[in-house]
């Protein structure tokens, strides 16, 4: 038996003094509302309800149930209550790479108050955010995946100093956003300067992923660098001021260069872009799936200017050829 339901047509019967309009009152149909009310009466052995008059009365047993009944749906109603706000209290953890756009994050948390989720940011490397997802700790995450298969592309390419010297990449100062390829990264013939010497490639903890660093070490190979060319980065502050000034270019999306004043171009290799998939952690509370209105916040976040091949109704696109043939070495 749910009790509750049967307490609630035998209060609304007792407030109603009649069958039909606590059926209404209740949404249910007569015979239902009836029958709740009989086992009821089963239930604490005797009748509520003196129905032998044309106007149904409550008996001395409903009447000293009555408060009783009252009392428990009440309770009912507040722990309901008190679970609904403990649900819309309770924070859900997105994680997403280091050093996305604040004022996007801030959008993104906004958003998610005003659709009832508390929402909080923790910015983590590609392989703790995978993990936060496995073991719960994160409701949703900005999952690496390869481009042409994420739901969203954010496009990388080369930051270097404002000025680049000319050992820099044609396209990676001046504000130029002709695409980088790898093969104009090589020594110049003829040069011997100090000036003319490459200068090394420093890449973010956001881009060691195996297979992102499995294709680099291939477009490297294929575009004649010496493998030492691209290194890991230590801090990014202290990548950043390697590029800034001028002694090293830095792998990393656009709005990351933007903001701290430095050149951009992109490269020209699409499979070496950053995929991403927003991904909610399996069995998490609530409305399966991401919200809807989460995702483009989390792509303006980290840059996201189009979907790869995962994205509904993208197509498949002839200059995404080159990419999947490159992937593929």
């Amino acid at each position: 038996m749910d009790l509750l339901a049967h307490l609630d047509a035998y209060v609304a019967t007792a407030d109603e003094a009649g069958f039909s309009r606590a059926a209404d009152r209740l949404g249910i149909a007569q015979p239902l509302l009836s029958r709740r009310i009989k086992t009821l009466e089963e239930h604490f052995g005797g009748p509520l309800f003196d129905r032998s008059r044309r106007q149904i009365t409550i008996t001395e047993l409903g009447s000293l149930l009555l408060p009783y009944a009252r009392d428990v749906l009440d309770r009912a109603q507040r722990l309901r209550q008190v679970a609904d706000t403990a649900g819309r209290a309770r924070t859900c953890v997105v994680g997403v790479p280091v050093h996305c756009a604040p004022a996007a994050l801030a959008r993104a948390i906004r958003a998610g108050t005003e659709h009832g989720i508390t929402l909080g940011v923790r910015e983590l490397p590609p392989q703790e955010r995978a993990l936060g997802l496995a073991d719960g700790s994160l409701g949703y995450a900005l999952v690496r995946v390869a481009p042409e298969q994420g739901a969203l592309r954010v496009p990388l390419g080369l930051a270097s100093a404002p000025e680049p010297d000319a050992s820099g990449p044609p396209a990676a100062g001046g504000g130029s956003r002709r695409a980088v390829h790898l093969e104009e990264l090589r020594p110049r013939r003829g040069r011997s300067s100090p000036s003319a010497t490459p200068l090394p490639v420093l890449t973010l903890p956001e881009d060691h992923v195996p297979y992102h660093e499995d294709r680099l070490e291939r477009a490297v190979a294929r575009a004649g660098l010496p493998p030492g060319r691209f290194r890991p980065a230590g801090p990014a502050a202290t990548a950043l001021a390697e590029t800034l000034a001028g002694r090293s270019l830095l792998l990393c999306a656009e709005p990351f260069a933007r903001q701290h004043g430095a050149c951009w171009a992109p490269l020209g290799d699409r499979s070496l872009h950053r995929g991403y998939d927003v991904s909610a952690a399996p069995g998490r509370t609530g409305p399966p799936g991401v919200p809807d209105w989460l995702v483009p916040l989390l792509a303006s976040a980290v840059g996201a200017t189009g979907g790869g091949s995962g994205t509904p109704g993208s197509g498949t696109r002839a200059d995404d050829v080159p990419a999947r043939l490159a992937a593929r070495g």
